[in-house]
């Protein structure tokens, strides 16, 4: 399994911004598809975005598009989640992670991406207050 490490999370008023940051260790995040699949208290995971390691093609949820930006950084081998125009129920742990090519596609073309995920990182707790 992939060990990847997400930082970045923090409390955050509606309207607010966060950067989120998945790393890698041991391995070049570039040659992978990542995704950001994030987990609310009480409610099930919901994957929000991924980058393709082919293209840098991306996809987001419905509920995040527009205010969401996934993007990569080869020099630093880190994938960003760049959050804008936060909302009380962004509030969640992020996590970042990755799988395997299935039925000839890639692991951001295999929706939802939280089934098709091999590899996690531990999260980073994104917390909303007023």
């Amino acid at each position: 399994q992939l060990q990847l490490v997400e930082s970045g999370g923090g409390l955050v008023q509606p309207g607010g911004s966060l950067r989120l940051s998945c790393s890698a260790s041991g391995f070049t995040l570039d040659y992978y598809d990542i995704g950001w699949i994030r987990q609310a208290q009480g409610k099930e995971r919901e994957g929000s975005s991924c980058i393709s390691r082919t293209d840098g093609s991306t996809n987001y949820a419905d509920s995040v598009k527009g205010p969401f930006t996934i993007s990569r950084d080869s020099a630093k081998n880190t994938v960003y989640l760049q959050m804008n125009s936060l909302k009380p129920e962004d509030a969640a742990t992020y996590h970042c992670a990755t799988g395997e090519r299935r039925h000839g596609l890639g692991y951001c073309g295999l929706l939802p991406i939280e089934q098709g995920s091999d590899s996690w990182g531990q999260g980073t707790q994104v917390t909303g207050y007023s």
